[in-house]
């Protein structure tokens, strides 16, 4: 590690132990790293506040890359508690804006032109500034209202430089934390590492920003904003300009509320279930509304994609949590997700079936889908089950969504609104008259399963009539002891053969015959090969595990299994 590598550690050690973390950090050995103890006195807001409110806080004092590593576990449910996730969702950035000179020389450098020979005007005033770039109103050469999102200049070597930090310090912790849950620190950084690449690449974001305007090119009240090629690159985004209201911010009608909900409504059921692409972060300040309640996206640097296998498998699970089905949710949810280890499915079926009487108690349109989605997410966690990141970032979605719907219209039943879609999906996926309907796909999956059983169960029958049917079990536990017979068994041999040798060297030394300068040749000898196996067993001894299985797999002379 550099040495401003290691000031950059002291420098968060501080923070950290202000807001109550230093006992965390000497269990680390941060201090013993640093080569001092650093006395530092808690924070009394700190000793006030919950770990995660303690956690929030911290990032926030360490600056822009730990905000934008809150702000993006904030979407990510299934790594963090859900008292962790409500506090980062609240996290903003607070940075000063960058001068308007340097904003010119990034766009220079980028695009390889000067200012004005890409725009008629640019706006000195930012119309935001955050942690990874700046948005600046501009005029193009043919007239056209445009935005202008300009990164900040060494924010990427500033990232990646803490980054490294990070990564040792997650490190550190997991030599001291019991229980990380089922990604480690360093599993939760590098998940941060790939997310914050893809968020510093606005050529990623153009790429969204056009499959969106190409899925929406058909639905009239939702408005895309176009992408300006010839002036964008990896740090310049220019896109055009939308003149709407927050939809926080607009004064609508009752009617005009309920229409708005509507759309935003079939907006997201399209994403999700037609388009397979939708957007990530959908809070209020990102969607916009137009004139005659048109709706505006804005901001694609976070979106989710769904394969037709996963919007599958969703659309059986919202059945099957709306028909209170805990057996199908506990299969489903275990089915789409990574065990980290052999999960108790009872144990998880018993718990869902609990946490469905008490969120569906009566009808669905009462349901808080905030609370449902989180505490099934805690129950994937607590049963060690890693949910695949789409779904943990849908149900982010789905949350602020819900709520801004609510917000809208209050009386909006979304049972209501939500069935004709529902219906919809079901007769797409079983219409038999579709040949790509999961309905198709699903009889002919069975026809074939059904055509290959009879030979299949003849062969078996066949070979267990004939002695040739044979079972492996085989065991882990097992399977390490066996190693580790084998290889005591060649230490014990290459140690009797050089206890042979050193008998024999004795018996030599005290003969006389063959002497080289009165030293006895076959003592010598004896000797020799005495120490080369003693040193072969010491070597088996220290390095055998290392090597377990290829080694002695090469001894006995047998292909190593894979």
């Amino acid at each position: 590690m550099l040495l401003q590598d290691l000031n950059r550690v002291r420098q968060i050690g501080v923070i950290a132990a202000r807001h109550g973390f230093g006992e965390w950090l000497e269990r680390a050995g941060v201090w013993r790293l640093l080569g001092r103890r650093e006395k530092v006195e808690v924070s009394p807001e700190a000793k006030r506040a919950s770990t995660a409110r303690r956690f929030r806080m911290l990032l926030n004092d360490l600056g822009p890359t730990f905000v934008k590593l809150g702000q993006i576990l904030s979407t990510r449910a299934d790594l963090l508690p859900a008292e962790f996730i409500e506090e980062l969702a609240t996290l903003q950035d607070q940075v000063e804006p960058i001068p308007l000179e340097n904003v010119y020389a990034r766009i220079r450098e980028s695009l390889g032109r000067e200012v004005n020979e890409l725009f008629k005007e640019v706006d000195p005033q930012p119309l935001a500034a955050a942690s990874i770039a700046q948005v600046h109103r501009a005029v193009t050469l043919e007239g056209d209202e445009v935005v202008v999102k300009v990164q900040r200049p060494g924010i990427s070597e500033r990232i990646d430089s803490d980054l490294v930090v990070l990564r040792s310090l997650a490190k550190l912790l997991e030599a001291v934390v019991e229980e990380t849950g089922i990604y480690t620190p360093t599993g939760i950084i590098d998940e941060f590492d790939r997310a914050i690449h893809e968020e510093l690449d606005f050529v990623h974001e153009a790429s969204n920003i056009r499959a969106f305007l190409e899925n929406h090119r058909n639905r009239p009240y939702m408005k895309i904003p176009k992408v300006y090629a010839e002036l964008s690159s990896r740090t310049v985004l220019t896109m055009e300009f939308i003149r709407g209201v927050k939809i926080s911010q607009a004064e609508l009608s009752m009617e005009d509320r309920r229409e708005v909900a509507g759309h935003i409504m079939d907006a997201s059921f399209r994403q999700l279930f037609e388009d397979g692409l939708f957007h990530g972060d959908p809070h209020p300040g990102n969607i916009l509304v137009l004139e005659g309640n048109r709706l505006a996206l804005l901001d694609f640097g976070v979106v989710g994609r769904l394969p037709r296998a996963m919007q599958e498998t969703l659309v059986m699970l919202v059945l099957a949590v709306a028909l209170k089905d805990s057996d199908s949710v506990a299969r489903i949810l275990y089915r789409v997700g990574v065990p980290d280890a052999r999960a108790n499915l009872v144990g998880f079926r018993n718990d869902i079936e609990g946490l469905l009487g008490q969120h569906l108690p009566a009808t669905l349109g009462e349901v808080d889908a905030r609370s449902l989605m989180r505490d099934l997410l805690d129950l994937a966690v607590k049963y060690r089950i890693r949910i695949p990141k789409e779904y943990a970032l849908l149900s982010r979605a789905s949350v602020s969504t819900e709520g801004m719907m609510r917000s809208l219209y209050p009386e909006l039943n979304i049972l209501e609104v939500a069935m004709p879609y529902a219906k919809e999906l079901l007769a797409d996926r079983y219409d038999p008259s579709q040949l790509q309907g999961g309905l198709m796909r699903t009889l002919l999956r069975f026809q074939s399963l059904a055509a290959d059983l009879p030979t299949q169960l003849s062969q078996i029958l066949l070979d267990l009539e004939s002695g040739k049917f044979s079972v492996t079990v085989r065991a882990e536990q097992f399977d390490k002891l066996n190693e580790s017979l084998r290889s005591a068994a060649i230490v014990m041999f290459l140690g009797l053969c050089a206890c042979g040798f050193i008998v024999g060297a004795f018996i030599s030394f005290a003969q006389t015959q063959w002497q080289y300068h009165g030293v006895p040749v076959l003592g010598m000898m004896g000797v020799a090969l005495s120490a080369a196996l003693f040193g072969a067993s010491f070597t088996w001894y220290l390095f055998g595990k290392r090597f377990g299985k290829v080694s002695v797999s090469r001894w006995l002379g047998k292909k190593p299994r894979r």
